[in-house]
C-alpha cells in the first residue's frame, strides 16, 4: 500500500498515487512516498515513477538484507533494521525498512511492523514542520527513533540477565537457558554493530544528500549505537562468565556426589569381603563360642571395619 504526503504550500496533503511532476528537479514540493508491504504495482511505480535501480527495488522488495548503504546516481538508498525483542521465542526479531534519499523526496519500504514510520505517519498530516526540515531529516527523525526503541528491548534483556545470573548462582537454571540468552545477545550483535557503521558514514558526510546539519544528528544516532554495540559485548562476555560457572558448579555438585558413593562405596567393600567369605560353602574356622555365637561374631567384625575405615577416611580428611 503506498502512502504519499507532500508538503505544497506550507500544507501537508495525503494521496495514494504520485504525481511525476511532484519529481521534477526544480519542483519544491517535498514528497514523502511510504510504501507498506510492497507488491508489483508499487515495485511499478518506484521504477517508472522515481527511477530507481532494478538492484535496489528487488532488495527493497526481499526480506532481510544487512545493513548497507549504498550511492545511486541522484539518490541514497539505504537498509536498516528495527527491532523487537521477543523473549518468549528467545531471540530479537528484526524487520527491514528501506529507506530512498532524494534531494527532495524519502521513500521508505517495509513490512507494517516499524513503530517509528507509524508514529511520523500519524504526525505528519498534523504537523508541516514534519517535512518542511527536508527529507534528510525526515530520514534523521525515523532512524534515530528507531534507535531509541533499541533502549527499553536491549533494557528487558538486560534485565532477563540478571534474573539469570541470580538463578545461575542459586543453582536454579539450566545450561539451555543460559545458551537461549546469549542467542539472544548474539542477534542483537548481529543488528547493531554493521547498523552503526551503515549510520557511521552517513555521520561522516559521505553522501551529498546529506547536509552538515543532518550529519550532526546522525552523530548522536551513532553513538548510541555504539553504546548498544558496547553492550552487547558486556552481555557476551557476562554469559561466557555464567556459561563457566554454571559448568563449574554442576561439576563441583557432581563431584560431591561421586565422593558420597565413593565413601560409601569404601565402607561397604570390606564388609562384603566379609560377608562373602562366610557366605561360601566351604568348612572355615570357627570363632569363639556356640553356633549362634558365630553371628554376633560376624556382626561385630563388620561394625569394627566400618568404624576404622570411617576413622581411616576422616583422618586423611576426605570428608
Amino acid at each position: 500500500m503506498l502512502t504519499v504526503f507532500t508538503l505544497q504550500n506550507g500544507k501537508v496533503e495525503v494521496s495514494r498515487a504520485v504525481d511525476p511532476a511532484w519529481l521534477d528537479p526544480d519542483s519544491e514540493i517535498t514528497l514523502w512516498a511510504d510504501v507498506v508491504e510492497p507488491t508489483a504495482d508499487d515495485a511499478v511505480v518506484l521504477a517508472r515513477d522515481f527511477g530507481f535501480h532494478e538492484l535496489a527495488i528487488e532488495d527493497a522488495l526481499n526480506d532481510m538484507h544487512q545493513p548497507k548503504v549504498e550511492s545511486y546516481p541522484g539518490y541514497l538508498y539505504l537498509v536498516l533494521h528495527g527491532i523487537d525483542f521477543e523473549q518468549s521465542k528467545h531471540r530479537f526479531a528484526t524487520h527491514d525498512i528501506d529507506f530512498f534519499l532524494g534531494p527532495h523526496f524519502l521513500v521508505t519500504v517495509h513490512d507494517g511492523r516499524s513503530r517509528s514510520i507509524r508514529r511520523l505517519a500519524e504526525l505528519c498530516p498534523k504537523s508541516d514542520h514534519i517535512l518542511r526540515e527536508g527529507p534528510a531529516a525526515l530520514m534523521h527523525r525515523i532512524v534515530d527513533t528507531m534507535v531509541d526503541n533499541y533502549r527499553p528491548e536491549v533494557n528487558e534483556l538486560e534485565e532477563w540477565l540478571d534474573e539469570v545470573e541470580t538463578d545461575v548462582f542459586e543453582n536454579r537454571l539450566e545450561i539451555r537457558e543460559i545458551l537461549a540468552l546469549k542467542r539472544d545477545v548474539a542477534s542483537l550483535r548481529r543488528v547493531t554493530v554493521p547498523q552503526r557503521d551503515a549510520v557511521g558514514r552517513l555521520a561522516r558526510r559521505e553522501f551529498a544528500e546529506i547536509d552538515q546539519t543532518v550529519a550532526y544528528r546522525f552523530r548522536d544516532v551513532h553513538d548510541h549505537l555504539n553504546s548498544l554495540a558496547d553492550e552487547a559485548m558486556l552481555f557476551g562476555d557476562r554469559l561466557t562468565g555464567l556459561v563457566e560457572a554454571h559448568m563449574s558448579a554442576t561439576s563441583n555438585r557432581l563431584n560431591e556426589v561421586m565422593k558420597v558413593l565413593t565413601i560409601i562405596t569404601v565402607l561397604f567393600a570390606p564388609l562384603t569381603v566379609l560377608t562373602s567369605l562366610y557366605g561360601m560353602n566351604v568348612t572355615l574356622p570357627h570363632l569363639p563360642g556356640g553356633e549362634q555365637a558365630q553371628f554376633w561374631w560376624v556382626l561385630g567384625l563388620m561394625a569394627t571395619l566400618s568404624a576404622g575405615m570411617y576413622w581411616f577416611i576422616r583422618s586423611r580428611r576426605w570428608m
